[in-house]
């Protein structure tokens, strides 16, 4: 999955269109043509006065890649008209001591911490945590966990939801991350909202390592030596423009 020829696109059999000698290196989408760019110019503008929509962008971060990504997604849903995004932390569930001997950096007090009930309150939600052997850290699991009641009651049906992740290497799960963590979406009933290809051409570059997938925006944390690219970030930021786009639409229907 993702190594074999099945994810991308066959470039000879291009529907309805013969690839000149010229084509033939390009990629199937222009990256300067990314989907909800489209979308966004035909969507009107919110009336003055109306509340503005949330999206919560509710994320764990050990030693900064996911906050990072958190933060220019931010930046991606802000820029759409009508729609804002709000950053929070999940509860840790390690000790100080035990972050110390771990080398964690302090976290960014200026994040609050979220409690499930508040979820209710968003209009959409994406969620991000790095990787547990191919599955989400158990501080994002256990936020999960406490969503019982919401669940019970099916308070959280119908949001749109997304995911965002941070793997140590390039086989750590930046998918299976992303896929196995849908199982937490259905059975409260909301939408599960991947980026796809919407991207453009930079989801088909490899001329540098970088994460993500059509689930969602991803890094690479390495050793937790290794920042977020500015492909990733990009990528993180077209990932909140596109969940505003879509949650904008819904909302407007």
């Amino acid at each position: 999955m993702g190594k074999g020829g099945g994810c991308v696109p066959s470039k000879k059999k291009l529907s309805g269109v013969a690839a000149t000698d010229g084509e033939r290196d390009a990629a199937p989408i222009p990256v300067e043509d990314p989907v909800e760019d489209q979308a966004l110019e035909a969507e009107p503008k919110a009336p003055a006065g109306v509340v503005k929509l949330r999206i919560f962008i509710v994320f764990y971060s050990m030693y900064g890649h996911v906050e990072a990504l958190a933060k220019r997604m931010k930046k991606g849903v802000d820029g759409v008209d009508g729609v804002e995004g709000v950053l929070y932390r999940v509860p840790e569930t390690l000790s100080p001591e035990v972050l110390e001997k771990m080398k964690a950096p302090p976290k960014d007090e200026a994040v609050p911490v979220i409690a499930a009930a508040e979820l209710v309150e968003a209009d959409a939600v994406l969620f991000g945590f790095p990787t547990r052997y191919g599955c989400m850290a158990a501080q994002m699991k256990a936020f999960f966990d406490a969503t019982g009641q919401l669940w019970q009651e099916q308070k959280l049906a119908g949001k749109p939801a997304g995911f965002f992740v941070s793997t140590g290497t390039q086989g750590g799960g930046q998918e299976t991350t992303a896929w196995t963590a849908i199982t937490q979406l259905a059975h409260h009933g909301m939408l599960f909202v991947p980026i796809g290809y919407t991207f453009g051409a930079g989801m088909f570059k490899m001329d540098e390592v970088r994460g993500g997938s059509p689930y969602g925006a991803g890094v690479f944390a390495g050793d937790g030596s290794r920042e977020a690219t500015d492909a990733e970030l990009a990528l993180a930021e077209h990932q909140g423009k596109y969940m505003a786009a879509v949650v904008k639409r819904l909302a407007l229907a």
